[in-house]
């Protein structure tokens, strides 16, 4: 089977693309068992880190908390690959309560070891724990009033050997084909990380709430954080009194643009008239509607949400109920204005 693919870039000559013999089945195509391998390698791999979660494990938890309880924080730094998992993981730490930052090895040695405070906590991240710029680096850290620690592919590395607490992510082999290339090594230290992070998260009692003030411009944040209350406007607080005419009700359904109107009394909400409770007020005999008022045509129980309800949960309600909007009151009962469907849509909580 030969397939031919043709790229004609706008000013170039064409290029093309032939690809011969392919086989009929991709089962038996030998990029597909790499992959499948890969796969397999990392999930043994970040499999046998859980065996590895012990004493030097809760040694780590234990003093990054003492550390950055005291105004310190966690710094990470490595180089290469080891550099990309750092900075992944800080911010990891960061979205979940621990306060962490960044430090490039190489740019350490250059100026940015100013990063670095007295009783700050480092994590030094690599494969083979003796890459030249960490060694470099070592004698600094260790003149410093810190607490240095490792992530480290060989505990009796020189990095190893110089940190108080060593997290072990060692692997067998490398997903690379010529054990080159970080894969394995890589997804043990991110999956080591994210351990990391998330048992400093339990212990400091990092709530659902603390995540969603750290993310405030997220989805997440806004269906923590984002009450009914949040979505008032003015313009939605109409009301009418219950001896009020159609005409006015009318007019007051459609001045708030929610479809609906309140019927109140003094401060008390009395129902609602919504456009459909109109609609069907017109199905009566014509000759009764110059009578008809707010009170004849009302709903009155009419579903009501505080201020202080989540948004997440009024859009929840809305959507299940197939209505449109919903009327808002306060503690005491008393009338605070509609949130529409639309609103809650467009708000992004979900």
């Amino acid at each position: 089977m030969t397939l031919d693919h043709t790229f004609h870039p706008p000013g170039r000559k064409d290029l093309s693309i032939s690809i011969t013999n392919m086989p009929s089945s991709p089962q038996y195509a030998p990029w597909l068992k790499s992959a499948q391998d890969t796969i397999r390698l990392e999930s043994e791999a970040i499999g046998a880190l859980e065996s590895r979660i012990g004493p030097e494990f809760e040694q780590a938890v234990l003093q990054i908390l003492k550390g950055t309880e005291q105004g310190g924080k966690l710094v990470f730094t490595g180089i290469g690959k080891s550099a990309d998992v750092a900075r992944k993981t800080v911010a990891t730490l960061n979205s979940t309560g621990t306060a962490a930052a960044f430090l490039h090895a190489a740019d350490a040695l250059h100026g940015d070891l100013g990063l670095v405070s007295e009783g700050d906590v480092v994590m030094a991240v690599s494969k083979s724990g003796a890459t030249a710029e960490l060694i470099a680096l070592l004698p600094m850290l260790q003149a410093r009033d810190l607490n240095l620690m490792a992530m480290v592919g060989r505990p009796d590395s020189p990095v190893g050997r110089a940190a108080s607490v060593v997290l072990d992510v060692s692997v067998d082999q490398e997903a690379c084909p010529y054990d080159l290339a970080p894969t394995t090594s890589s997804a043990a230290q991110l999956a080591m990380g994210d351990a990391l992070a998330m048992a400093l998260m339990e212990a400091r009692g990092f709530s659902s709430e603390d995540f969603a003030r750290h993310h405030p411009g997220g989805s997440l944040g806004r269906r923590l954080l984002l009450n009914v209350g949040d979505l008032l406007i003015p313009e939605h607080r109409v009301s009418v009194a219950p001896d009020a005419g159609l005409r006015e009700v009318v007019l007051a359904v459609s001045q708030g643009r929610v479809g609906a109107t309140a019927v109140v009394e003094g401060t008390t909400l009395k129902g609602i008239v919504t456009d459909g409770d109109l609609r069907r007020a017109l199905e009566r005999d014509p000759n009764s509607w110059s009578s008809l008022n707010a009170a004849d045509v009302m709903q009155v129980t009419p579903r009501c949400l505080t201020a202080n309800t989540r948004a997440i949960e009024a859009l929840d309600m809305l959507e299940s109920n197939r209505i449109s909007q919903v009327v808002v009151t306060d503690n005491a009962g008393v009338f605070s204005g509609f949130v529409h469907l639309h609103q809650l849509m467009d708000a992004g909580i979900r």
